[in-house]
């Protein structure tokens, strides 16, 4: 098989030829057709993530068919497409597993991060936390749904009944979560880097009713704030736009420091949380309403020893919609 490999954090990734994994009990083992390029990919490959174990294959948005069945495995046949999300497995045995909180489990595995993941022509995959995956979606559309789908689904969750929503960095996740949120019947501003006239448009045509850049007011007051950059100032800076009892949801699994600010703008319950990894219900949830709200993806595809080249693109905001690797 072959597969971009990471063999020194902060460097670019490497192209290797490995032997084909086979798949253990419980495993099956993933013909990649697809692999979206997520931002947390940058985070793994740059080093913000902690105790990344070098050599290691990213990639958490996988779309693929099943080329092998370990022992025990029922769920799928040979030939299924599949999807590979970033919660890669979990112990089932912690707290937070036996209270439905999965993506809170002490003992994780994570696609692209603690096990290989779909930047190759293969993948071992726990089979209890792959997916069949809609139709209507070529595998290349239906990578982002793994990822920027499923965790733009739960950031949107945790924002509760919000019905006039602001969105901070408008890439991937976001230009899902949009569309999303307009078939719920919400308001959706999106916020994005100043100037960035490009990026406003798609979110106009991603169904936002207002663009602007982040240092601009909100239109109306917000109920809640959904943020996908990784930049800590947006913090406050959405805090600012919520209405009293309002929420700031961030989205992901790395930010730059929050700098401080006031109490008072925390004040009168606001509320600022996080979103942490998905659990396999979000995965089923969200993978059955994607077709039923009608959510298309926007991507750019680069083949797989492009992969360096997409990560840089992504990591510049050269994108619209996001980067899929196309095996």
């Amino acid at each position: 098989m072959k597969a971009m490999v990471l063999e020194k954090v902060g460097a670019p990734l490497v192209a290797r030829e490995r032997a084909t994994p086979q798949p253990g009990p419980g495993e099956i083992l993933v013909a990649v057709s697809a692999c979206g390029v997520c931002r947390t990919d940058l985070h793994v490959v740059d080093g913000e993530l902690p105790d990344v174990p070098v050599p290691i294959v990213p990639g958490h948005e996988v779309v693929g068919r099943v080329a092998a069945l370990g022992a025990g495995v029922t769920a799928f046949s040979p030939g299924t497409r599949v999807g590979v999300p970033w919660l890669g497995h979990t112990c089932g045995a912690c707290p937070y597993c036996e209270s439905g909180r999965e993506n809170l489990c002490d003992h994780p595995g994570f696609t692209g991060y603690t096990r290989d993941g779909g930047y190759a022509t293969h993948i071992v995959a726990d089979a209890d936390y792959c997916f069949a995956l809609p139709d209507g979606y070529t595998d290349a559309q239906a990578a982002p749904l793994l990822c920027a789908g499923l965790i733009g689904y739960r950031t949107l969750k945790l924002a509760g009944p919000a019905k006039v929503i602001g969105i901070y960095g408008f890439g991937a996740a976001a230009h899902i979560v949009a569309q999303l949120a307009r078939h719920e019947g919400r308001t959706v501003h999106a916020f994005t880097r100043p100037g960035d006239a490009a990026a406003q448009d798609f979110a106009r045509n991603m169904g936002a009713a207002w663009a602007g850049g982040s240092d601009e007011p909100a239109p109306e007051p917000l109920d809640a704030a959904l943020i996908f950059a990784p930049v800590g100032a947006l913090i406050p800076v959405a805090l600012k736009q919520v209405k009293k009892g309002g929420v700031v949801v961030s989205g992901g699994i790395h930010m730059s420091d929050i700098p401080s600010f006031p109490y008072r703008d925390l004040w009168e319950e606001r509320v600022i949380r996080s979103v942490a990894n998905l659990t396999r219900a979000d995965a089923v949830e969200f993978l059955a309403l994607a077709p039923v709200a009608g959510i298309r993806t926007e991507v750019t595809e680069y083949p797989l020893e492009s992969a360096n080249e997409a990560l840089a693109d992504l990591r510049e905001g050269r994108l619209s919609g996001a980067a899929v690797l196309v095996i």
